[in-house]
């Protein structure tokens, strides 16, 4: 147990017909609710975060705390780097030991995004690092600064793509989005069909702050392996810390970091219940 390859949980993932779940983190409160979520339910999960979070968490000081969070859990955990724009920062994220790297160039030409996924993959594997890469466009971004809208990932292309990076792991886009949705997204789950008939690779869905259980296991059913959970995590610690503010009585940090932990908690055990296929929904 403790910090093991992405590219392993995503193939324990498929053997049971399953999805991990990828939990985005900001600083010591969310690292530790998705840990003890994890560790409480016996589940395996991957810990990440997203290039353009690291302003406000500086992977100088989230990086190494991820690693040894997973070095020491009793069960096995993956640290990945989401949505890495420069090789810089993917390169200090393997020194840091992330066991895993996305490389997102979803913006870009097709040639241009497979060119620099390509430079993605041979540094990784200079690390023995699982690299994930993303193809079509998935709405809105993962600090909501900017929507370059949504296009479908084409079921061709991403079987060449894949063929000619070597990429581990293909997040998709099927209709979904980051952030809050306005009302539950319609997921075109025929081109993910079309898309997994096509490929061997494992298939990742981001944006899943919103997506319904069921259109959850109906994507896992299709070949999603990888469930990216963010919004809903960073949501629910802020509600448990304005509770915890609004309680009456004395407030102080110890008081306020376990509001924020538990925040974060109970959002993951929620979300491992479904991606595990464990019954009841609820």
């Amino acid at each position: 147990m403790g910090l093991v390859k992405m590219k392993e949980l995503l193939k324990q993932a498929s053997e049971k017909n399953r999805a991990v779940g990828a939990f985005s983190v900001g600083n010591l409160e969310m690292v530790k609710g998705a840990v003890k979520a994890a560790e409480e339910m016996n589940t395996s999960i991957i810990l990440q975060i997203a290039e353009v979070r690291l302003p406000h968490s500086p992977l100088m000081l989230m990086g190494p705390m991820m690693v040894e969070a997973a070095r020491n859990a009793k069960v096995d955990i993956a640290v990945h780097l989401d949505h890495g724009k420069t090789l810089p920062v993917l390169k200090q994220a393997l020194d840091y030991g992330f066991t895993s790297v996305m490389m997102d160039g979803s913006t870009l030409p097709f040639e241009e995004n497979m060119a620099k996924t390509l430079e993605a993959v041979r540094l990784a594997r200079e690390y023995g690092a699982t690299v994930e890469a993303e193809l079509g466009l998935v709405g809105g971004s993962e600090d909501g600064s900017i929507d370059e809208g949504i296009r479908c990932t084409n079921p061709d292309d991403a079987r060449t793509f894949c063929q000619r990076t070597g990429v581990d792991a293909l997040a998709v886009a099927i209709g979904n989005a980051h952030g809050n949705y306005p009302v539950a997204p319609r997921l075109a789950f025929d081109v993910l069909k079309a898309i997994d008939q096509k490929l061997d690779v494992p298939l990742v869905l981001h944006g899943g702050t919103g997506i319904t259980p069921e259109d959850f296991r109906k994507a896992i059913g299709l070949g999603i392996r990888k469930i990216n959970i963010a919004t809903a995590s960073f949501d629910s610690l802020t509600k448990e810390a304005e509770q915890y503010l609004e309680s009456e009585g004395k407030h102080d940090y110890f008081g306020l970091n376990e509001a924020m932990v538990r925040g974060v908690y109970e959002n993951v055990r929620q979300h491992i219940r479904i991606f595990q296929c464990i019954e009841p929904l609820t």
